[in-house]
């Protein structure tokens, strides 16, 4: 994903003010989980400009997630789905240590939103923020390596329920990453990870509006932190 940008003297101030407020705590098949508020953060640093407008890249992602000519649309689809979910389990993975059970024993998001996972029987589950993403990436790594979803022997097709697949993917992919947001958005800055976040989710959102892959009621609730980092 590239290497990390340096910090202006101001930023280094802010970093050291958030490391030293830095405690040393420990960091899922969707089908119709429900929506709680919870209550709401007084400080979001995710909003701050000078963090949040830190990239890693400055490619135009409208034009990376546009469909290239002559590429088959679902095929295109595919790819950056693959890369969307390997990208989001390597910045989980570092940040693993920050999200345990007991510093995330629910999974929000910054919108007010509390995550709850619904099981293949209907049962709806509250679970901690590190349960929920790992029944979210697990379920996305069985999709993916599952032949007659994700095919890639040639000449084979994709499923007729494909983009419906896709679209529940994207949908625990979004919650994923605004947990990651909302909860250890300054994790990241103290370990120098922000402008790998903020470039990913960048593409992400820019590429599900691309192809409708996310309901807009299902964003709405941190259309702020999209604002700042698509505008």
């Amino acid at each position: 994903m590239g290497g990390c940008q340096s910090y202006s003297s101001s930023d280094e101030e802010d970093v050291d003010a958030l490391k030293a407020n830095h405690t040393n705590i420990s960091l899922s098949k969707v089908k119709n989980n429900s929506l709680h508020p919870i209550p709401s953060a007084e400080v979001k640093p995710y909003l701050q400009h000078h963090f949040l407008s830190r990239r890693i890249t400055d490619v135009d992602l409208l034009t990376l997630s546009a469909l290239p000519h002559g590429l088959d649309q679902q095929e295109w689809i595919a790819t950056n789905t693959v890369a969307f979910f390997q990208h989001a389990t390597l910045l989980i993975s570092a940040l693993s240590d920050f999200c345990s059970t007991n510093a995330c024993p629910t999974a929000k998001s910054p919108g007010n939103i509390l995550y709850e996972w619904t099981d293949e029987q209907g049962k709806k589950l509250k679970c901690s923020a590190t349960l929920y993403i790992d029944y979210a990436m697990s379920y996305i790594q069985e999709l993916l390596t599952d032949e007659r979803v994700f095919p890639t022997r040639a000449g084979s097709s994709f499923p007729p329920g494909f983009m419906f697949l896709i679209q529940k993917v994207f949908v625990m992919l979004f919650r994923t990453l605004a947990h990651l947001f909302s909860a250890h958005y300054q994790n990241a800055i103290a370990m120098e990870l922000h402008p790998h976040l903020n470039t990913l989710f960048t593409h992400f959102i820019t590429f599900s509006h691309a192809f409708r892959l996310l309901d807009p009621a299902e964003t709405a609730p941190i259309d702020d932190l999209i604002a700042g980092l698509t505008h």
